[in-house]
């Protein structure tokens, strides 16, 4: 590491992750930190996934969504937090030149698919509250899995198109990515060219995969509220507002701080700041969404005491 706290490069065929360097003595205590987040988030959407998996009770749509859901955050976590762990543990803080667009194409890949995968969620809880008598028929099990299919197609579609126009932009010698994991906004300070036709495509598909999910979650829950204010039931009411208030403070914790790094030009955009919101998105959010979903949620205690044997 150099007097400015930045770890030399040592081959083109290596990228080093500066990750957090600046402040060497955060580093432990992010370490022990991420290290709970991880197996928090390990913990929760595994456990949301066996549980929907093995009671019969759960085998509905909204459900299938959330396990997806699940699975995409054990995904998107394990395809940089590892990696982070390690740098943050040693003094080697690099990652191979293939490892970097590995990991690239995964992280965008996953993103992508989960913005359109809440709108999926949002459109299951639209056609259970607006239209219950035709819920059955439209949430049919072939059709939720063409939406959860259709998702992840999305997501990998899009992350192709960035990684291979990040990874065509030449390179400056020193390699060195002042962030945690490889990130398009970060790569791109690394360029010797101009890169502006790269930021006007980040924008453009960013804002085709934040926006617009954003808009028509918005939709959904719009028409999702006028029901409710139509509603007598206090408990049908206060069953509602649990699963879709839940889904809402996924989409806010998720979205939120996406928009505040992807909607913006990578040069206008604060590195520190970019790395400490993406720390939240990345760390945080996956770890949370499984106690989001699970607390003080019925059907998941009654799935508990039907495993344990307790009814």
């Amino acid at each position: 590491m150099n007097d400015d706290g930045k770890v030399n490069a040592t081959s083109e065929d290596y990228f080093i992750l500066l990750g957090f360097s600046k402040w060497p003595h955060l580093e432990v205590v992010l370490f022990v930190v991420i290290l709970i987040f991880y197996l928090m988030t390990l913990i929760g959407n595994l456990f949301i996934i066996i549980l929907s998996y093995l009671d019969s009770h759960l085998h509905t749509p909204m459900y299938f969504f959330l396990s997806n859901l699940s699975f995409l955050d054990l995904c998107y976590t394990t395809s940089s937090l590892p990696q982070f762990l390690v740098n943050l543990w040693g003094p080697e803080k690099t990652i191979s030149y293939a490892g970097c667009m590995i990991q690239l194409y995964f992280i965008l890949s996953l993103g992508a698919t989960e913005c359109v995968l809440l709108v999926v969620m949002s459109y299951d809880r639209y056609a259970a509250v607006c239209k219950p008598l035709h819920y059955t028929t439209l949430m049919h099990p072939r059709f939720c899995q063409l939406l959860a299919v259709a998702s992840w197609v999305c997501g990998f579609t899009n992350s192709a198109l960035h990684s291979l126009f990040t990874f065509w932009v030449p390179l400056c010698g020193h390699h060195q990515v002042d962030h945690f994991f490889c990130e398009v906004p970060a790569l791109l300070q690394l360029s010797c060219v101009d890169t502006r036709a790269n930021e006007l495509t980040l924008m453009v598909t960013s804002s085709i995969f934040v926006v617009i999910p954003l808009l028509l979650i918005f939709a959904s829950y719009g028409a999702i509220a006028r029901a409710v204010l139509r509603m007598q039931s206090t408990t049908g009411l206060q069953k509602v507002f649990g699963t879709c208030g839940a889904h809402l403070m996924v989409v806010s914790l998720f979205f939120i701080p996406v928009m505040c790094i992807y909607l913006q030009p990578p040069t206008e955009t604060s590195q520190d700041r970019g790395k400490f919101i993406a720390l939240f998105y990345t760390v945080v959010t996956p770890s949370l969404n499984p106690l989001i979903y699970t607390l003080r949620n019925k059907d998941v205690k009654g799935a508990i005491r039907r495993l344990m044997g307790w009814e």
